[in-house]
């Protein structure tokens, strides 16, 4: 079964054949782009449109590699031998299974989300490459290896906030997914609010490419909070002719809040308003 996007997922050409070629190549696809433009949400999409249930591991910055395979409690299985506990006498009690474990055992082949990859320490994609690559591993404490019934789909993510292991990038089929361009944008839109007036999507994303291009922005509103302010003026019933107001005092758009994410940004746009401002009277 091919992935062709879903209804809830506007996926591009080059997209779905990255996506079909991971799934045919059986190596995980690393995807890459700037935060909000859908990269843990494809995860969740890839599932639904093969039908398959998503395992996912969220990982942070404190993050061990082992965790995604077992971890031993040993401490509590002395307390509890030490209570007299007969738990204590079955190690498997102790054995906690990660989310590899889960996806290796799953009865059905499961899509296995490894989501930002790069937030953990550098070392960590290398200390799985044996595992993603052969899937399997053994277990010490059992003297047992796990291996995976159906091999999962796997897809990886980064933000690209620290280079990745070569070593770690040749096992992996790789897209970056680029920011939508306009027309792919609209598809999107209309997938998330059908029927939304055209002026008013025009007139929105007009300010919000133009406010994308603003030079020194920090942080640049991506697709998810362009989403978010269309619902809050969809839901204020905002004119598109407010939008479209070229008024110096009015230079940051209406509910700039779910679009600028940071003091630094909005200062930097009552600069520009000021500065726009002092052209218009010298004018």
């Amino acid at each position: 079964m091919r992935f062709e996007g879903t209804k809830d997922y506007v996926a591009t050409e080059d997209l779905k054949i990255a996506v079909n070629a991971a799934v045919t190549l059986q190596r995980p696809l690393l995807v890459k782009g700037e935060p909000g433009t859908g990269k843990t949400v494809l995860a969740i999409e890839i599932g639904k449109a093969l039908g398959a249930p998503l395992i996912e591991w969220h990982i942070k910055s404190t993050t061990k590699a082992h965790q995604g395979l077992y971890e031993y409690d040993a401490v509590m299985r002395l307390r509890d031998s030490q209570l007299g506990d007969p738990r204590a006498t079955d190690i498997r009690n102790y054995i906690k299974r990660g989310k590899l474990w889960e996806a290796f055992v799953a009865d059905e082949r499961p899509v296995l989300l490894i989501d930002e990859i790069d937030k953990a320490d550098i070392e960590f994609p290398n200390d799985l490459l044996q595992e993603l690559d052969r899937m399997e591993f053994y277990v010490y404490e059992l003297n047992e290896t796990v291996k995976a019934v159906k091999r999962p789909v796997v897809i990886i993510t980064s933000n690209n906030e620290k280079e990745l292991p070569d070593a770690f990038l040749r096992r992996c089929f790789f897209h970056f997914i680029r920011f939508p361009d306009e027309a792919t944008m609209k598809d999107i839109i209309e997938v998330h609010f059908p029927g939304v007036k055209q002026r008013l999507i025009s007139e929105a994303l007009k300010v919000f490419y133009d406010l994308r291009k603003v030079p020194g922005l920090k942080k640049k509103p991506s697709t998810s909070e362009l989403l978010d302010w269309l619902k809050l003026l969809v839901t204020d019933d905002v004119d598109p002719e407010t939008l479209r107001n070229k008024d110096p005092n009015k230079l940051i758009p209406p509910l700039h809040g779910a679009l600028l994410k940071n003091e630094a940004d909005v200062q930097l746009f009552e600069r520009l308003a000021f500065l726009a401002k002092r052209e218009q009277r010298g004018g």
